[in-house]
């Protein structure tokens, strides 16, 4: 299942350090951030409750950049 997330980051690199940081989340099967539109495409693994892993997500998101927000 994928689903798309509206972000807010700052810069072109924290978006590519948090697309490689959301690849990483258990639960994630692949990511793209698009600095540009500002969204996030997140496809979950099978089995998958699609909030619970977004909320790891954001965790390690804000490793990369401790202001940034996802709507979920």
């Amino acid at each position: 299942m994928k689903r798309n997330y509206k972000i807010e980051v700052d810069c072109a690199n924290c978006a590519n350090l948090m697309e490689e940081a959301t690849k990483k989340t258990a639960g994630v099967a692949n990511a793209v951030v698009n600095f540009m539109a500002q969204k996030m495409i997140v496809e979950f693994e099978d089995g998958q409750e699609p909030k619970a892993v977004m909320e790891e997500v954001l965790k390690n998101c804000r490793k990369v950049e401790s202001d940034c927000e996802i709507e979920f």
